[in-house]
């Protein structure tokens, strides 16, 4: 296994990958050093809904990424997330990792959208307590579709790469972002993509729930390309224009209402994950907002994620837990609110 691990954050509009060297000791600051981040544009149906469609296509543009940024090696860790990954909180009789996953299939049948032969499974531990002599497990499981991650793993193995690791996109966003004020605190973390928002809310450092919402950045411009009937370019260029919450000229007032309705939906997806988690877990309060994602460069975004929620809202910063090298600086210049599940990933210690 390399010390450098690369993180591969697959999306609907960029492939983002990012060379990470882990530091000796566990719980360094930082975690460790940033050696090189790359991104590649995806073509308009390669990717749909965090999924690979077009395996071939999405292979070639790793190629090309990985021959441009000159990574040391070609070992990395993938970050799977697409809405039909079934994520639910649940407790279960504490046991060795090893049976406890051998044993998953039997203890979830019945609360999967999908037959336990079609998913991957895996369980993530957040607690633990004792009620008369027995010992049980709370925590996180995570049932993906295998044919999507069956997909994914095939474009990375096609472009001559090698997949030593697959983790949850969300639990790489809350990683990548984890510092030291956020530790002791619940904070939720928000990544808006293009087409899947990924939603995780950490207490003590710990992920306590995590959603990933079938909307994203594109549903407003598409929105207002079908109210202007405007190319997909074009109708972007609106959107990041008149925003939402701000006043506009009258020509752009139709751009400003359709981008508003679709922002309107996605919002108030994030909002009812808040008020899930505050109705679930009694006296326990999301604190703060950290917003990151390409969708979240929409001017008035942030303010009105913090006007919905009543919550203070912040941009978030991929890189808070890396010492970015003298290369990487420039690399990751100005990618800073889209490289946080990508450097999530190279965070990850893989499975070899």
């Amino acid at each position: 296994m390399a010390s450098r691990i690369i993180g591969v954050d697959i999306g609907t509009t960029q492939i983002r990958a990012a060379e990470v060297e882990l530091p000796g000791k566990p719980g360094a600051t930082p975690q460790g050093t940033l050696h090189a981040y790359a991104t590649v544009a995806v073509p308009q149906g390669a990717i749909g809904d965090g999924e690979v469609l077009e395996v071939q296509t999405v292979a070639g543009l790793l190629k090309q990424l990985f021959a441009r940024a000159k990574f040391s090696h070609k070992q990395v860790v993938i970050g799977i997330g697409s809405p039909r990954t079934a994520v639910r909180e649940m407790e279960v009789p504490a046991l060795p990792m090893h049976q406890l996953r051998t044993s998953l299939p039997f203890q979830v049948a019945e609360i999967l959208p999908m037959p336990t032969d079609d998913a991957l499974l895996d369980f993530y531990p957040t607690s633990h307590r004792v009620d008369e002599g027995r010992e049980f497990l709370g925590g996180i499981m995570v049932a993906a579709a295998k044919a999507a991650v069956s997909n994914t793993v095939l474009a990375v193995e096609t472009a001559g790469l090698r997949p030593v690791g697959v983790d949850l996109a969300a639990f790489a966003l809350m990683r990548a972002q984890m510092v030291p004020e956020w530790s002791n605190q619940t904070v939720a973390f928000v990544d808006i993509g293009a087409r899947v928002t990924n939603v995780v809310v950490a207490t003590n450092g710990a992920p306590r729930l995590v959603r990933i919402l079938p909307t994203g950045g594109q549903d407003a411009t598409d929105a207002i390309a079908s109210a202007m009937q405007l190319p997909s370019a074009e109708a972007e260029q609106f959107k990041r224009s008149v925003g939402i919450g701000q006043d506009v000229a009258p020509q752009m007032q139709l751009a400003k209402d359709a981008a508003t309705q679709a922002t309107r939906l996605l919002l108030e997806g994030i909002r009812n994950t808040f008020v899930y988690f505050a109705g679930n877990n009694p006296g326990v309060t999301i604190q703060h907002v950290v917003l990151t994602g390409g969708g979240a460069y929409l001017p008035g975004l942030g303010q009105y994620l913090a006007s919905t929620s009543r919550l203070p809202v912040s941009f978030g910063n991929g890189a808070s837990v890396v010492r970015p090298s003298r290369r990487a600086q420039g690399e990751i210049a100005g990618q800073e609110m889209t490289s946080a599940i990508a450097i999530g990933l190279a965070l990850t210690e893989p499975q070899s």
